[in-house]
């Protein structure tokens, strides 16, 4: 640790690390019109994604903070953590916010904790094991450079020599890992979070043993800052805690990735190159019609049936996307075990789900509430609402209803409602598997780009009450009501 950080110093005094990276500041964020921040690449804290948007549990803090301050962000991005805390030390940006463990050995200034962490050495499953800390003798871990976890294989390394450290080149901790589960690294350290993200993708990932260090996720800043924006920050974040800004972060991008078992993740890994191929267009065909996201759907249907077209369970709804008799009826569909009709039918009732939410419900809460009233009904979510409503919990935010919803099944809040008790806590459960389920597909799956020309299909037509009875035979209908019934038809007949 010693080496490098004189060598961060050295770095510090001669010139910067990162070519395309802004002058020595003239002044405080206010005289500089923006919020300047040193980032790098990370699944957590700031990612792009695949249309280009840039988001992640630090990036959106960010946005918080400057429209606090009352002035925009700008993120500039270095290739490691290294180069993002040599930027603060310049005097090149505001702060660095890049997944950054809390290192109180170097000379910066350092925010209250974002998050604890605790950190892992992981392996595959099939791995010896690594019982003692003498186990790890003559095997090559890789970590990200200039990390905690690289300062604790050094301490480590002086008691057991013969431990390889390696530092591949640009490589973050999902790449380490996913390098571990593909055979090309033998073992890798890095945090407790980010293997639980990379296990989503890589099942046969395995947690070896415990690094013993623990440590907090914390913004840096410069240890001299005379422009007050480190108080700021603290009463920014302080305030964040108690709101709940900072759960509803943390539940957005990872409050989730911990519910599926290794099973789970396997089974569907296996169903994508399997069963997926088959129903593929008609997702596609979905998202031409609904515009949600194709893999959104897909996860969907997966939860519901495990794409099963045929499936029907004990309470009668059928199909792949599951649907009740009912709901086919409003949506059009008149054979659920029809996979196209049924993925176009459920694709268009989770679209009307969404529709009906409040306006002030933002997205991606908007998508998980419409999971949960996908699972329960809209009426039994309207339930849990109120309930929220009553407990004065945010009633826009997912984290506050998904606390509240296991509170249907309960007799002392059920019997209050005109809906009755509901199995909300199932509801939670299928809408944080779906998030799950979904960015699983988004790894591995394309986009769905539509074609220029839309394809040309009708659709049946919505209904708005139930099905109509069908016409008796004119043999059993007076003569005055067959002739009045000339003419007529069932909605939506026609139109197929």
């Amino acid at each position: 640790m010693r080496n490098w950080l004189l060598a961060l110093l050295g770095a510090t005094l001669l010139h910067g690390c990162t070519p395309s990276g802004p002058p020595r500041l003239s002044g405080d964020y206010r005289a500089v019109g923006e919020l300047l921040v040193a980032t790098r690449p990370d699944a957590i804290s700031y990612r792009t994604e695949a249309n280009g948007e840039t988001t992640g549990f630090e990036h959106d803090l960010l946005q918080a903070l400057g429209n606090r301050l009352g002035v925009p962000v700008r993120f500039i991005v270095y290739p490691d953590a290294r180069k993002a805390l040599d930027a603060v030390l310049q005097g090149e940006t505001h702060l660095a916010a890049a997944g950054l463990g809390r290192n109180e050995r170097l000379p910066l200034r350092w925010s209250s904790a974002l998050r604890e962490v605790e950190y892992v050495v992981a392996a595959r499953d099939d791995a010896p094991a690594l019982d003692e800390e003498n186990d790890l003798a003559g095997h090559a871990i890789g970590v990200r450079r200039g990390s905690l976890a690289a300062e604790a294989l050094e301490d480590i390394r002086r008691r057991v020599p013969g431990i390889k450290v390696r530092h591949p080149v640009r490589s973050d901790d999902q790449q380490l890992l996913e390098m571990v589960a593909k055979g090309e690294l033998e073992l890798a350290a890095t945090d407790r979070l980010h293997f639980a993200l990379a296990a989503r993708f890589f099942p046969n990932l395995a947690l070896a043993r415990k690094l013993p260090i623990k440590s907090s996720i914390a913004w840096a800043l410069p240890a001299q800052g005379s422009d007050g924006l480190a108080e700021e920050v603290e009463s920014f974040l302080a305030d964040a805690r108690n709101n709940g800004l900072l759960a509803r972060m943390g539940d957005r991008y990872f409050g989730h990735i911990r519910r599926l078992e290794q099973e789970d993740v396997s089974a569907f890994l296996s169903r994508i190159r399997e069963r997926l191929p088959a129903f593929r267009r008609h997702f596609h065909d979905a998202q031409a019609v609904t515009g949600i996201d194709w893999r959104m759907l897909a996860a969907l249907a997966y939860q519901e049936s495990q794409w099963d077209p045929l499936a029907t369970s004990r309470t009668g709804v059928r199909g792949m996307m599951m649907l009740t008799e009912d709901t086919a009826d409003r949506m059009g569909v008149d054979d659920r075990l029809n996979p196209r009709a049924s993925i176009i039918g459920g694709a268009r009732y989770f679209a009307l789900l969404r529709e009906q939410l409040p306006d002030e419900v933002a997205e991606p809460d908007r998508s998980w509430m419409a999971l949960a009233a996908y699972n329960l009904g809209m009426g039994h979510f309207n339930s849990a609402r109120q309930v929220a409503r009553g407990l004065g919990k945010d009633i826009s935010a997912w984290l506050d209803i998904k606390e509240v919803l296991p509170l249907l099944s309960k007799p002392a809040y059920a019997s209050r409602l005109k809906s009755g008790p509901a199995r909300g806590g199932e509801a939670v459960i299928t809408a944080e598997n779906v998030r799950s389920y979904f960015e699983i597909l988004s790894r591995f799956e394309a986009p769905y780009v539509p074609p220029l020309e839309p394809p040309k299909f009708k659709l049946p037509a919505l209904r708005l009450g139930p099905r109509p009875k069908p016409t008796p035979p004119p043999s059993e209908v007076a003569p005055e009501m067959a002739e009045a019934g000339q003419g007529l038809r069932v909605r939506g007949e026609a139109e197929d």
